[in-house]
């Protein structure tokens, strides 16, 4: 089982910029597509961006599209989300997930591992 630890979250002004790391304990079938979500509170929980680690797709929310990118540093097992313009409605939560399949994109249901979360806080 793949244990996903993340960090680098923080208060934040709005239009600042923050890096999300997901560090994973292996790299194997079980990490096919690497995820973040976030979970504000009161609303569901919702896909961000995803990787597929074999490096042929990438995957985005509209609502982070120009602003988030999602990277990673296969030597290190690590995934990264790099946050710039950041808004409030950018506040929640922030959990990383792993899912053995590559066409996981950014269905929560389709992952099946999932890190502690990291606090994200956009606010002047």
């Amino acid at each position: 089982q793949v244990q996903l630890v993340e960090s680098g979250g923080g208060s934040v002004q709005p239009g600042g910029s923050l890096r999300l790391s997901c560090a994973a304990s292996e790299y194997t079938y079980i990490t096919n597509s690497v995820g973040w979500f976030r979970q504000a509170p009161g609303k569901e929980r919702e896909g961000v961006a995803s990787l597929v680690t074999d490096g042929s797709n990438t995957y985005y929310a509209d609502s982070v599209k120009g602003r988030f990118t999602i990277s990673q540093d296969s030597a290190n097992n690590t995934v990264y989300l790099h946050m710039n313009s950041l808004k409030p409605e950018d506040t929640a939560m922030y959990y990383c997930a792993a899912s053995p399949t590559r066409l996981a994109a950014l269905e929560t249901a389709r992952y099946k591992y999932w890190g502690q979360g990291t606090q994200v806080t956009v606010s002047s």
